[in-house]
């Protein structure tokens, strides 16, 4: 029998019991890092202040082949923390340490951790709760996108990726009222039998395997859930060029994740492409038909007029007038990433048919 949930302290169980009484499922702990020296105390020292009981989850943190002091680190704590266990991903790429942590995992319930974030001190409790509530094959929270520090530009950064000019509709990112369906959700809590039934995270998709793994759940007449009171503190890449290769990377390879799935992406993730395009081919139309100058202007004007009302109402709504220096850029270069991402993984992954590339992403 599932019961409710009650704010409160650090202290709160999730009430539900499982079939045949049993409570508390044991719970494997997913943290796939590489070179995270300066974030992974924090959040070992999250995991360890959860109210989930101590002896009832493992923590394996996989590590990518770091060159920093990540690995010093972990194992500093997995010497004082029985729970915490190292493991070494020679591959390096995130849905390689996924597979690496699921396969060796004895949790009944698979939690999948980002080192840049920060996560309640019922985040553990409540996600299980709510995936046995629910009877979800996949659950997670909201994120609140915080700067990397404390410099303006930073902070414009944050204020992007929170922007719905900025990323689109993504639900997670941009917060919802109640509990609600959607097609994916940041991180994730999974039953592990999901694994068994629909396979592991596509260890073909160097990014993005989330998104892949998400719409196999619903082919499969899953159901995956977004919580709106776990909140993710998520901490935004610290400056440009670091934003732009992350959407880069993201949009490259969605053709390949389409392609696998046989499905073509939803129309929002055919727009920045196609204003890359558009830029790109406009300038060369005008020559060939000066006819197309004013048609082409009027796209311009059209994106700028976009790009500054969301510029403005950011502005209005952080109190912050120095974003009129930033977001304007950042909202292009997040766009033109995107696109370019998107129109080389589609020469990539649909007309060269690539099974798989031979690019290596940055971290």
């Amino acid at each position: 029998m599932f019961g409710s949930f009650h704010e409160g302290s650090r202290e709160m169980k999730p009430a539900f019991t499982l079939a045949g009484g049993k409570m508390d499922p044991f719970v494997t702990i997913i943290v796939p890092c590489f070179n995270e020296e300066k974030y992974i105390r924090s959040l070992l020292d999250n995991i360890l202040e959860q109210d989930y009981p101590s002896d009832r989850y493992e923590v394996f943190v996989i590590d990518g082949m770091s060159i920093d002091h990540t690995r010093e680190i972990i194992e500093e704590y997995s010497m004082r923390q029985s729970a915490i266990r190292l493991l070494l991903n020679e591959k390096r790429f995130v849905p390689f340490a996924l597979n690496l942590g699921i396969r060796q995992s004895k949790g009944e319930v698979i939690i999948r951790l980002d080192a840049h974030s920060r996560y309640p001190a019922n985040y553990i409790s409540r996600l299980v709760g709510y995936l046995f509530e629910l009877n979800a094959d996949n659950v997670g929270g909201v994120w609140d996108t915080k700067p990397a520090n404390d410099s303006p530009k930073a902070t414009s950064i944050a204020i992007a990726l929170s922007s719905v000019f900025g990323v689109g509709d993504s639900h997670y990112r941009l917060g919802v009222k109640e509990v609600r369906k959607v097609d994916t959700v940041p991180f994730g809590c999974f039953r592990k039998d999901l694994f068994d039934r629909i396979g592991l995270f596509d260890e073909e998709l160097l990014r993005n395997q989330d998104d892949e793994l998400n719409a196999r759940i619903i082919e499969n007449g899953g159901t995956i859930y977004l919580i709106p009171d776990i909140i993710i503190t998520y901490y935004a890449r610290p400056d440009i060029g670091a934003l732009t290769r992350m959407f880069y990377q993201y949009a490259f390879f969605k053709p390949l994740v389409n392609r696998k799935l046989k499905k073509p992406a939803t129309v929002r993730q055919f727009i920045p492409p196609l204003f890359v395009l558009f830029l790109f081919f406009g300038w060369m139309v005008i020559f060939i038909s000066p006819g197309f100058l004013t048609f082409f202007l009027i796209g311009i004007g059209l994106y700028l007029l976009f790009n500054i009302f969301f510029t403005f109402k950011s502005i209005w709504e952080n109190g912050k007038k120095y974003l009129l220096l930033y977001l304007p850029w950042i909202f292009f270069f997040q766009h033109m990433a995107y696109g370019l991402g998107y129109i080389v993984g589609i020469i990539n992954f649909v007309f060269i048919k690539k099974s798989q590339t031979t690019i290596t992403t940055s971290r």
